[in-house]
């Protein structure tokens, strides 16, 4: 009897052991199973983009012949006709996805703060029926815009980018700067007020600092918006030397495809790389926004 009791907990350790090792092999199984399965989806994510690189090293025969093979010998002029053809394009896109992002962010944490910071008659319901303009699909406004614009004789102008973008992107940019607004301190706002600061100071002494997470995921992604806009800028933007890089690469593309699709395709890489670089200069702010200010109610 005295043996069993002896024998019977040093059994039942060993048990206790040989599971928790069973139970670690199965958690390090699981853990190695969902890096490689991570692994594979951004390999897949990235084939695309080294597909194109890869394309656009190689001459016309070079794809037509044997798509598949290695470069030989590289072919940069490629990117020299390219360069030429789209480099005017590509700076008028740096600059009015520039203007029109930093107007789109102004009005949006201006209208973010006095919503989440003033009181006012009719607030709530201003503030419903801007939230109900994100409703009404984009496509539908095309229209009533153009005929605005015509109106306005902003047609062929950068304007007619500007002001459409900025009033279209701060619906949702005022949604999200009120939210991060409304979940800081109000006793910080509250002693600004009694140290004499006025509402416009609070604003970008105080809200301005505390949302640059939140501006910064808007700023990305009315970048990537803005940037990527192809059926409003084909619309109001006629002269090829005032056109953005979304249309003139299209355009690029007909008259390339046939004679020289690795210029066409340098053209791509051309066209991407603004948005890569860009991202990833503002990814940590971009994603600090979208994990903290993006979800507070």
């Amino acid at each position: 009897m005295s043996q069993n009791q002896i024998t019977t907990p040093t059994s039942t350790l060993q048990k206790a052991h040989k599971a928790k090792i069973a139970k670690q092999v199965r958690t390090v199984s699981f853990q190695t199973l969902i890096n490689v399965l991570t692994i594979l989806i951004v390999l897949l994510a990235f084939i695309p983009i080294m597909l194109m690189i890869f394309l656009s090293l190689k001459e016309n025969i070079q794809i037509k012949l044997d798509f598949w093979a290695w470069p030989n010998p590289p072919a940069w002029e490629n990117y020299s006709i390219a360069w030429q053809k789209l480099i005017q394009n590509m700076v008028n896109s740096l600059v009015t996805v520039a203007v029109g992002t930093l107007l789109t962010v102004i009005l949006s944490s201006a209208s973010g703060y006095v919503f989440a910071r003033l009181d006012f008659p009719l607030k709530s319901f201003l503030f419903m029926a801007m939230m109900a303009l994100m409703m009404i699909p984009g496509v539908l406004t095309l229209t009533p815009s153009f005929k605005l614009m015509q109106r306005l004789k902003l047609t062929d102008t950068w304007f007619a980018l500007w002001f459409p973008w900025a009033s279209g992107g701060q619906i949702m940019g005022m949604y999200l700067c009120r939210t991060f607004i409304s979940a800081q301190p109000a006793s910080l706002f509250e002693a600004a007020r009694i140290d004499g600061a006025t509402e416009f100071q609070a604003y970008y002494r105080i809200a301005i600092p505390l949302a640059k997470p939140i501006l910064a995921t808007l700023t990305v992604m009315n970048l990537i918006g803005f940037y990527g806009d192809f059926i409003w800028p084909l619309l109001v933007i006629s002269t090829n030397t005032r056109q953005v890089i979304s249309v003139a690469v299209r355009v690029f593309q007909t008259s390339q495809s046939a004679t020289n699709m690795g210029a066409m395709i340098a053209g791509f890489v051309m066209a991407t790389l603004p948005l890569l670089i860009m991202f990833l200069a503002s990814s940590r702010l971009y994603i600090e926004g979208i994990t903290s200010g993006a979800v507070k109610a």
